[in-house]
């Protein structure tokens, strides 16, 4: 099982360093980098966050996150709100501008996605998700400040 679990880490690599570089090439419309439209969208599914909890959701550092939220509000993406459970850490989240780019770019993201997937059942995709929420889990104590 360890080998077969190995050709899933194999594969995720470079599916990873593909899929950035077409969201490279694919959002200059947008202007985009890869760091704010990954923000724009945990924002869009999660609603309002804070710095620290984006970069634990996302395993990057908490300063690599901040990074991109500072680019995002510069172009008025994103807004900071009061935190009720922490002053000090305030909440993030999309602007009307940062809502209209972020579902421009999943919608496009979207349509590629149904044509890569037109010979998977609902069960192959249930597997591969069950099988990399698996590896991610088994990589949780990997720190990333």
């Amino acid at each position: 099982m360890g080998g077969r679990l190995a050709e899933v880490f194999d594969l995720v690599g470079p599916l990873y360093r593909r899929a950035q570089r077409r969201v490279e090439h694919d959002v200059p419309a947008e202007g985009l980098s890869v760091g704010v439209r990954a923000v724009l969208n945990m924002l869009h599914g999660q609603g309002p966050m804070t710095v620290p909890q984006m970069g634990r959701a996302q395993a990057l550092s908490r300063q690599f996150v901040q990074r991109m939220v500072n680019e995002a509000a510069a172009r008025n993406l994103v807004e900071s709100i009061p935190n009720p459970a922490h002053r000090k850490s305030s909440l993030i989240r999309l602007t009307g501008d940062g809502r209209d780019v972020i579902s421009a770019v999943l919608d496009r993201e979207r349509a590629v996605l149904r044509r890569a997937g037109d010979d998977l059942t609902d069960d192959d995709i249930a597997g591969c998700v069950r099988v990399l929420s698996s590896l991610l889990r088994l990589l949780d104590d990997v720190d990333m400040d």
